[in-house]
């Protein structure tokens, strides 16, 4: 997975407007800054004081973990509010918590999620089937909570809310770069805030073999450089998920991506070896060797101890991207291959699929496996993920097999909130399916491939933005105005940071490491101005624009590592572009902002230039820099003419097109993401432009 896999395709859906049910009078609702929006809103008027004599009660079924869910939501309630706040009930509890029945021992697919959850002014109710529908009305009414004139409260409103797919999870690659299991514990508490409830834990690769196993302490003695995690600790990371109401699907790749197993176990692969653990990315030659029977009772052993391990009904077995190298130079696998009938690689690796779906099943549990384990003849209960996209989720659904979606939602390819937001599993050809068809679709996973990710960086390269994937897989299909979501998204990234999440935090620290102890308060401003503005390059064409070959042990140091995936000021500015040429360069008060955020990018290299001379990380970037203060210059230029209502030269515009054509090209990796809509300006203010004679 990871490099290998290239987003194919991607159907975007029409943006609509969201709207909330109007309560009785029909006046215009206060926006609330809940996400996933529920699936219905009513809102009242008037607001539930939260003091610090909110209270909490559970009635009905109660359980340890409704007790711990309660603790946490206080916690949290507090660190939000600042209140000093307790679980306990009292007498007139101030929320009340109904549960009719308990959850499965171990959570499963399709549990009732749903609850209801009524504010007045006077008290709040939670009412809920499980106690997985009462922890999501919990998080909803933390995110009611907000500041107003007479202190904390929460809106008079009464939402009746239920997810619309019922798996809807986050896969971290925890091979490629090791992640301790801290900030995966704080990465599931920002997925119980936006509802998510499958973590899958991508655990094995060719850089490592993240599990401990008491069967072939080999696999992570040897395969692991020491990282992995002990049985103990994974069970735990299970129980805390379980408690926050999130299944844990574990993956162990096979037959390809497997060359840390080797290292340990080199009589599993196809070729001679020796075998060590791969440093660098992509895919490699490696491969199990599906011919020899004695791979399959290693697999059954070591599936039959991880299968008891982690207790979800469902076994991700990988699969994918086998480049059949090993293979092909391989004389016995290729006799195999003629004696068994099997024509090609591709059939070969089916028939080893084939054989690991039997071992999971007998095992007790389903296969959960990437686009190629879709075979002919492969059993029912399999669910396919789809990284190809809508089309191969839709042929498997309309030939009877449950499937999951995860093209569309690469975190890592660093695309905008908006570009995620639009990628819908239900649209394109899932949209010609039958209904039975279409219940056969369970929803989607976010993917956080980790070549360029470590515990430092990782929270920035999944939130805010992952909790726009969480809307699309929980909310009606309708909810989809970016507006809307942008705003949200922005309230729901602060929110986060009180679960210990450092999407924010860690920002700052990294940009001064790059920038030096040294630097001035004047230095820093000028780096974070620059660093606020550029995003690493896109897709895969990371590693192909690197200055050398990158690895595991690469630092992941540079500016590049330390940016945002999505600059807000950027887009921000964006929009103030579009809504000025919108009004064919009337509206005074768009270009006095422009023209303050352009002469602020103007002036903004000679505060870096110092820096550039002592820092090694900020002389990388001096380039970009100074393509900021001329495009800037260039949009300040094109402003003046739309002022003055005169129409630029074609010469003068050709000129400006040229250099902001240059300044458009990655450098260092990064991308100057003012220069399209400067590059908007200039083409209004020319000759035919829609602002060439505004006045």
């Amino acid at each position: 997975m990871g490099v290998g896999h290239w987003m194919q395709g991607i159907c975007v859906i029409g943006f609509a407007l969201l709207l909330c049910a109007a309560n009785a009078g029909g006046q215009e609702q206060p926006r609330l800054n809940l996400m996933p929006m529920p699936a219905n809103v009513q809102s009242g008027s008037g607001s539930l004081r939260i003091d610090s004599s909110f209270s909490v009660a559970l009635t009905g079924h109660t359980e340890p973990r409704l007790d711990r869910a309660v603790q946490r939501f206080a916690r949290q309630l507090s660190r939000q509010t600042a209140l000093p706040l307790s679980a306990n009930s009292s007498a007139k509890p101030t929320l009340t918590v109904q549960t009719d029945r308990a959850s499965k021992d171990v959570q499963e697919l399709g549990e009732d999620e749903s609850y209801t959850l009524s504010v007045a002014a006077d008290g709040a109710k939670i009412e809920a089937p499980t106690p997985l529908g009462a922890m999501h009305g919990l998080q909803t009414f933390l995110q009611l909570v907000a500041v107003s004139p007479d202190g904390f409260a929460a809106p008079v409103v009464t939402i009746q809310d239920k997810p619309r797919f019922p798996w809807r999870g986050l896969m971290i690659d925890v091979s490629r770069h090791f992640i301790p299991l801290d900030v995966l514990k704080r990465n599931l508490d920002g997925l119980e805030a936006v509802k998510m409830n499958v973590f899958h834990w991508h655990l094995s690769e060719n850089q490592g073999f993240r599990v401990e196993s008491k069967k072939f302490p080999k696999l992570h003695t040897l395969g692991s450089d020491g990282l992995y995690y002990t049985q103990d600790e994974i069970r735990d990371l299970i129980a805390y998920a379980r408690d926050r109401g999130i299944r844990v699907v574990p993956e162990f790749d096979m037959p390809g991506h497997s060359t840390a197993w080797f290292v340990g176990h080199p009589e599993l692969a196809s070729g001679p070896g020796p075998y060590q653990i791969e440093r660098r990315w992509g895919i490699f030659d490696p491969a199990m060797d599906p011919t020899n029977e004695k791979t399959y009772k290693f697999l059954d052993e070591l599936v039959a101890e991880m299968t008891k391990l982690f207790p979800d009904h469902y076994f991700h077995i990988g699969g994918d991207e086998v480049n059949g190298k090993e293979w092909d130079a391989n004389p016995k696998i290729q006799e195999f291959k003629k004696s068994h009938n099997l024509t090609s690689n591709d059939a070969l690796q089916a028939y080893f699929s084939g054989r690991i779906q039997k071992i999971v099943t007998k095992h007790g549990k389903a296969v959960v496996g990437w686009d190629e384990v879709f075979i002919p003849g492969v059993p029912k209960d399999i669910v396919i993920q789809s990284w190809r996209g809508q089309a191969s989720l839709a042929q498997a659904a309309a030939q009877g097999y449950h499937g999951i979606l995860s093209n569309g939602y690469y975190l890592d390819l660093g695309w905008s909130a908006a570009r995620h937001y639009a990628v819908d599993p239900m649209s394109g050809p899932g949209a010609n399916l039958t209904p039975e068809q279409q219940q056969l679709i369970l929803g989607g996973e976010s993917c956080m491939w980790a070549e360029y990710v470590n515990p430092e960086n990782i929270d920035s390269r999944i939130w805010p933005r992952n909790a726009a994937i969480a809307e699309r897989l929980w909310s009606p299909q309708n909810v989809t105005d970016v507006a809307s979501m942008y705003a949200r998204l922005h309230t729901i990234g602060g929110e986060l940071e009180w679960l210990g999440l450092t999407h924010r935090t860690y920002y700052p620290q990294m940009l001064r490491r790059i920038a030096g102890s040294g630097a001035t308060p004047d230095e820093l401003a000028g780096l974070r101005t620059l660093a606020d503005v550029v995003e690493p390059v896109k897709d895969y064409t990371r590693e192909a624009t690197a200055p050398a070959e990158p690895s595991s042990a690469t630092p992941l140091n540079r500016l590049v590592d330390a940016v945002p995936l999505e600059s807000d000021v950027a887009r921000r500015f964006g929009e103030r572009v579009d809504k000025y040429l919108a009004s064919s360069c009337r509206d005074a008060d768009a270009a006095a902002q422009l023209r303050a955020q352009l002469s602020i990018w103007r002036d903004n290299d000679a505060k870096l230039q110092p820096l550039t001379q002592r820092s090694f990380l900020v002389k990388e970037i001096a380039a970009t820099s100074q393509d900021l203060s001329t495009i800037a210059g260039i949009g300040l230029a094109a402003l003046d003419f739309a002022t003055k209502g005169s129409a630029a030269t074609d010469e003068w515009k050709a000129q400006q097109l040229a250099v902001i054509e240059q300044a458009n090209k990655p450098k260092s990796q990064l991308l100057l993401m003012p220069a399209p809509p400067i590059q908007k300006l200039v083409e209004a203010v020319g000759a035919g432009g829609s602002c060439g004679s505004a006045k």
